[in-house]
């Protein structure tokens, strides 16, 4: 199997997308962060001492998906059109669910990931003076498309 990331040299290689037409892409991702029943009621009468933390969890995963090609390497940098990462609170945890669109050479899904990990571990770190045992799990691309 060739890989696309690796040179003649077995370097690692950012690829070359010029050639490729530019496509709407869309990707979308999801995640979950298990919290202590305690944890949840915090959060859902809005006590937790860093502050609201479902609207900052979106807002750094709007932030994150912008950063991605900083984060990753061989990431190209995109130009993205539409970003929307929403919070859920459950009886267990939070769920993040983030919506990603671009017009470009490349897919757009580790943008999508980005923001959904980002959005977690931002609940993490809010939520940490009251729970230690919080898990981050189940953080998959469900879909991507080019048109």
């Amino acid at each position: 199997m060739k890989l696309s990331h690796i040179d003649s040299n077995g370097k690692a290689n950012m690829v070359d997308v010029s050639a490729k037409p530019d496509q709407v892409r869309t990707a979308i991702a999801e995640g979950f962060i298990r919290l202590q029943p305690e944890t949840v009621q915090l959060i859902r009468a809005n006590l937790m001492k860093k502050g609201e933390v479902l609207t900052v969890a979106e807002i750094a995963g709007i932030q994150g998906a912008k950063r991605t090609s900083d984060l990753i390497p061989l990431c190209h940098p995109l130009q993205i059109s539409k970003i929307s990462v929403k919070t859920e609170l459950t009886d267990s945890g939070v769920s993040v669910r983030s919506e990603l669109k671009c017009i470009g050479k490349t897919g757009i899904e580790m943008e999508a990931l980005t923001a959904v990990q980002i959005a977690l571990l931002t609940v993490y770190d809010m939520c940490k003076a009251a729970d230690k045992e919080m898990v981050i799990e189940n953080i998959r691309l469900i879909e991507k498309t080019k048109i």
